[in-house]
């Protein structure tokens, strides 16, 4: 490829790019088995911008919250690409745990950027340089990490449509799903549909076998405006992603009847969103489901139990975990929102706020204001 690119210095909204996160809402373990899953971008964002430093002769990342930040000299990021294909493919062999994969939060950001500019000539410290310009690639972000909310797919996407715009390189939906998909194999072990669909196209999906559909949710569904749905963090997961899939594969992989029913609640699932009827016992069966497969710990069932109590239906909305107290991100049906709030002031270490649809993805400038903060006690 011969295209003739060159760094924009435009002002700051056009240095900036935001993705949002995600909610799985069904489908979780089961879009393994060929199921369906459904999964809707949600109004928290990543943020990414850069900001040239010509002086230096690198990158460094600045990444609030996630790291104390990393230098990749520009000569170096070939080879350091080249090293983390190598490292998924140990994984794929069996010689290297997931985890493993990337040594720092930082590294995928920089991957992701190095997998779009590695056939783009770009000015460097001589006419055939064909690394990017040195400067900061800053992040900061209200998804919390490793909780199942897609932080690291909205950071991929991210990354992408930043480097894009500063190229001048705009690509379709499809190319920048595909992209999103395979540089997230490096975090999770596989480059799955559902997180890369969410935090590109926004909105609802359905993923399955590989493929992506948009259901036709009404427009005065309550989950545009993110009444009476709500997303709670249950604690950070000791288990990760892949460590989960492992278990539950070990274990389960062989009951087609159990991954019937797991896409037989999605189907209903999604049937009751597209018609606005009550989905409350569906989810209140999908919880049932994942307890079977042990990826809800305890505590985290417990919490449930008492949203059932209040009249309110709950699962969680990823992984989960198969040790420790934590389950990540819950979803909660609840029609009230004061028994929602007495329920939460009974929790007060845990983050929780209305769960509200993205209606777009990725996209350039900085994310909406009034939600990039930190989340805390609801609403």
């Amino acid at each position: 490829m011969t295209t003739s690119v060159s760094i924009s210095t435009t002002p700051d909204k056009f240095t900036r790019a935001h993705a949002p996160g995600k909610i799985i809402l069904s489908g979780e373990h089961s879009v393994v088995y060929g199921a369906p899953a459904l999964c809707v971008a949600i109004t928290q964002y990543t943020e990414v911008w850069f900001e040239p430093v010509l002086r230096s002769n690198g990158l460094r990342t600045v990444f609030e919250h996630i790291s104390q930040g990393q230098f990749y000299p520009l000569d170096l990021l070939k080879g350091f690409a080249k090293e983390l294909d190598h490292r998924f493919d140990q994984f794929n062999a069996g010689e290297l745990p997931v985890q493993k994969i990337l040594q720092r939060p930082d590294d995928l950001v920089i991957y992701t950027m190095a997998s779009l500019l590695q056939n783009l000539p770009v000015p460097g410290r001589s006419t055939s340089h064909k690394l990017p310009v040195p400067g900061l690639i800053c992040s900061r972000s209200d998804l919390p990490l490793g909780a199942g909310m897609g932080s690291s797919a909205a950071a991929i996407a991210a990354t992408f449509l930043l480097y894009e715009q500063l190229l001048s390189h705009s690509q379709t939906l499809d190319e920048r799903f595909e992209r999103v998909r395979f540089c997230e194999r490096l975090q999770h072990g596989n480059g799955g549909a559902i997180d890369a669909a969410t935090v590109v196209f926004g909105g609802i999906n359905r993923a399955e076998a590989g493929t992506v559909s948009h259901p036709n949710l009404p427009e005065d569904h309550n989950l545009w405006q993110g009444d009476g749905w709500y997303w709670v963090l249950h604690g950070t997961p000791q288990s990760s992603t892949g460590e989960c899939v492992a278990s539950v594969r070990q274990k389960h992989a062989k009951d087609q009847s159990l991954w019937d029913a797991f896409e037989a609640c999605t189907e209903t699932f999604q049937t009751q969103l597209e018609t606005n009827a009550d989905p409350t016992e569906t989810i209140k069966e999908n919880h049932r489901l994942l307890q079977r497969i042990g990826v809800v710990p305890t505590a985290t069932a417990r919490f449930i139990d008492a949203v059932e109590h209040q009249g309110g239906a709950a699962k969680i909305c990823g992984a989960g975990s198969i040790r420790g107290d934590h389950g990540g991100i819950i979803l909660v049906k609840m029609s009230s929102k004061e028994t929602m709030k007495e329920l939460m002031q009974t929790y007060p270490n845990h983050h929780w706020k209305p769960l509200k649809i993205a209606q777009t993805g990725a996209a350039i400038g900085a994310a909406p204001s009034d939600t990039m903060a930190p989340a805390g006690g609801g609403i």
